[in-house]
């Protein structure tokens, strides 16, 4: 993606990501062409190749831009991480659905894992929950672990249509930490 911070780049881009989104809710997203993208979103075929790659690259930038979002609120240290989380599910529920619908929630899964290392180290918050978690171990590691463990719970509840109130499912993996804790048992 070209990161172009010009005004009519960004609406472009903003334009070409809408009409793909548009399309993912008619159409499977292996079906849609960037031709289709390009129709919807009415614009000339340079501009999405000055922009983006492929479709795949309208989708990565997506799914960047709102893990970019979400590191900065955990990079505030308001609230807790998982409430966090279940908020920003929540905000993202269309698109979040959108991916269950067309089997690519592994695609934020992912970008998590490539993305969240660099924008850990890129963007270092003292109020960030992590630092006081991961100080002196190694936090490639702490993060792929916290990143698997909470991203599938949330792909499980997105997967059951977010149904389940996210107060319930928190307080359940409350008592889960709780218990192994008490119990010396270690999380499996």
């Amino acid at each position: 993606m070209n990161k172009s911070e010009n005004p009519s780049a960004i609406r472009s881009k903003n334009e070409i990501t809408q009409a793909l989104l548009a399309l993912m809710q008619e159409h499977p997203y292996s079906e849609i062409t960037v031709k289709q993208i390009i129709l919807e979103a009415q614009l000339a075929r340079k501009t999405f190749y000055r922009n983006y790659e492929s479709k795949d690259d309208v989708l990565i930038s997506l799914i960047k831009e709102t893990l970019h979002s979400y590191y900065n609120i955990v990079n505030t240290g308001l609230g807790d991480v998982l409430s966090t989380v279940f908020s920003f599910t929540e905000k993202n529920k269309e698109i979040l659905l959108l991916l269950d619908k067309n089997n690519m929630l592994h695609m934020v899964l992912q970008c998590m894992n490539e993305y969240g290392p660099l924008l850990r180290r890129e963007f270092v918050s003292e109020a960030n929950p992590f630092n006081k978690l991961f100080e002196g171990l190694d936090s490639d590691y702490l993060m792929a672990f916290n990143i698997g463990a909470f991203w599938n719970v949330i792909s499980m509840w997105i997967h059951n249509g977010m149904k389940e109130k996210p107060e319930d499912i928190m307080s359940m993996i409350d008592q889960y930490l709780n218990r192994s804790l008490h119990l010396g048992v270690r999380p499996q």
